[in-house]
């Protein structure tokens, strides 16, 4: 009774939040503990005083926005149809399995584990986006479950939209009925099984030799880089590893690639676009130049020459359609309702944020940037420069703004490269290079007429979308500091600075693997490069930018295992 009189006066002396009672048991001599601390409540409290940040999708640019935001200032929900992020510039290596296909995939729950705090991811798809009420309407892709499948909404406080884009098909007849496509590691175990069944259907007994032409006749529509790298992968597969356990109708196969342009890799440097084209042609692929796609059923193509206007058909065993990206139902719903009805992605200002959402931010496929134009704030360019209003500018008077200038308005920087200029006063120089003491509002105007024609789109590709991602959690990581302290440039028009920097892309080159062992590159600094030794620089680039250490070993051990056993042929 002595004790615990003494641990009740104790236990009422002491901080509410951190009473702790032992009570000993006068039969057993065990001791429990109890503790009533609102550690629990403490931390509910916490969580509803936390921004809540929705984020659409866990492909490159969400995945990076996740890896770099700093979970434990918010409140982080996920929604996405998959679970995993794929590393898909490895897709067409999984159609031929030189890659396996979980060899390229990450769980979004490992990925995000080791962070300091909690995220919350829900497998579904977003079917609706409510800006004007910040809610989302979700749907899970547990179909086949009714109590799983039920739809559900979420409130945020900010939106991060990265649901990328689908396959665009420009309306063409048949093509979503009778073509493959290659946007998610599905549509590439499927292309593999395909594949396969092409060559096993061209072995049964009873068909003719064209049948068995049809049957192995491949079709490339799109000589972007996923057509080509398609093609070139399927090319190995055939000749390296299917040719040699169907030896009877190796001389059947055909690969052609349809392109509609005058070249393949059109995006690519022309050097590289000319050595993939004779590349293909030394490895018997067929590229078909010039060509407009009218209709696909599932026996043929059908196909427009443009020089000639000649329809010509095409019989075919599988057809793979890569012709670029489209806009997503929900997307296409949301520029509806912001306003931006008839484009092809949601445009976004400089920060990412979407235009007319103060609140939403786009990233990735789903969005283009809106790159405001220096000739609409030329006026107030000046005015903010020409500081004892003099109505000129002077050399010292521009310098003090030619920072803020070309951070806002990146062209401006393109412009000064491709005119071969040192810096922002050479564009004041008169006709004959001599450099201007000052200039009035006209010649000013007239300097920088031409800087907007340096305006272009970023493509849709994963280096964009991941560099996006990076970039918006860092605004957000900051976000606090920086509504106190400004990073970015001048207000021309309103005074003060913008909250950020605003987003600027950095191009570190692009890969092109055409078969063989063989690659080309397209480096900055006007550097080309092709043959075995990109291949092997390709390797190396790729292996390094693995999402985990366990993919990484796990493609790297595919690519070996593929050197020294060749490719798998079963169908799975």
């Amino acid at each position: 009774m002595t004790i615990l009189s003494s641990l009740g006066r104790s236990s009422r002396s002491a901080p509410l939040a951190s009473k702790l009672f032992l009570l000993g048991t006068l039969s057993g001599g065990s001791l429990v503990a109890y503790s009533d601390s609102n550690a629990e409540a403490n931390k509910k409290e916490e969580q509803r005083k936390k921004k809540k940040v929705v984020v659409l999708g866990t492909g490159w640019a969400g995945i990076s926005f996740l890896k770099d935001l700093d979970i434990s200032s918010y409140d982080v929900q996920v929604v996405s149809p998959q679970n995993y992020f794929a590393f898909t510039p490895l897709l067409p290596s999984v159609t031929c399995g030189t890659v396996e296909a979980r060899s390229i995939v990450e769980s979004v729950r490992n990925i995000t584990k080791k962070k300091t705090g909690e995220i919350e991811l829900w497998e579904a798809d977003c079917v609706k986006i409510d800006p004007a009420n910040n809610k989302v309407r979700c749907l899970p892709v547990f179909k086949d479950d009714p109590e799983a499948s039920q739809e559900f909404s979420l409130e945020y406080d900010y939106l991060i939209v990265a649901v990328g884009a689908q396959v665009n098909t420009f309306g063409t007849p048949g093509v979503l009925e009778n073509c493959h496509f290659l946007k998610e590691v599905e549509d590439a175990q499927k292309i593999r099984r395909g594949v396969i069944d092409c060559f096993e259907k061209a072995l049964l007994p009873g068909l003719t030799e064209e049948q068995r032409r049809t049957k192995l006749h491949f079709v490339i529509v799109g000589g972007g880089p996923t057509g080509v790298e398609f093609a070139a992968e399927l090319h190995d597969f055939i000749q390296e590893d299917v040719t040699k356990i169907y030896p009877s109708v190796k001389e059947l196969v055909k690969i052609t690639l349809i392109q509609s342009g005058d070249h393949i890799l059109n995006s690519f440097d022309e050097r590289i676009s000319s050595f993939a084209e004779e590349k293909f042609l030394r490895d018997g692929i067929d590229v078909q130049t010039g060509m407009r796609v009218m209709s696909v059923s599932d026996k043929d193509i059908t196909v427009k020459i443009k020089s000639s206007g000649q329809v010509v058909s095409l019989p075919h065993g599988l057809i793979l359609w890569s012709t670029g990206v489209g806009t997503r139902p929900v997307i296409s719903d949301l520029m509806e309702q912001v306003g931006q009805g008839g484009r092809r992605a949601l445009a976004t200002n400089e920060w990412l944020q979407v235009k007319g959402c103060e609140n939403v931010y786009a990233v990735g496929d789903c969005a283009s940037i809106a790159q405001r134009k220096i000739m609409e704030d030329i006026a107030n360019i000046f005015k903010a420069a020409d500081v004892d209003n003099s109505g000129t500018l002077t050399v010292e008077e521009l310098q003090d703004v030619v920072d803020d200038i070309l951070v806002r308005y990146p062209q401006v920087e393109l412009y000064l490269k491709n005119k071969h200029m040192r810096n922002i006063k050479d564009l004041l120089a008169d006709s004959e290079g001599n450099a201007k003491k000052e200039v009035d509002i006209e010649e000013f105007k007239s300097a920088l007429a031409g800087v907007d024609s340096q305006m272009k789109s970023l493509p849709a590709t994963a280096q964009v979308a991941a560099q996006q991602g990076s970039y918006l959690a860092q605004c957000f990581n900051r976000m606090e500091h920086c509504k106190e302290h400004p990073e970015g440039p001048k207000r021309f028009r309103s005074g003060g600075h913008h909250q950020f920097r605003p987003f600027q892309y950095k191009h570190f080159g692009q890969f092109a693997p055409l078969g063989g062992d063989q690659a080309a590159a397209e480096l900055p600094g006007d550097w080309v490069s092709a043959g075995r030794s990109t291949q092997w620089l390709w390797y190396s680039v790729y292996a390094s930018k693995q999402v985990s250490w366990r993919t990484r070993a796990l493609v790297v051990s595919d690519w070996t295992r593929r050197y020294i056993f060749g490719r798998d042929s079963s169908r799975i």
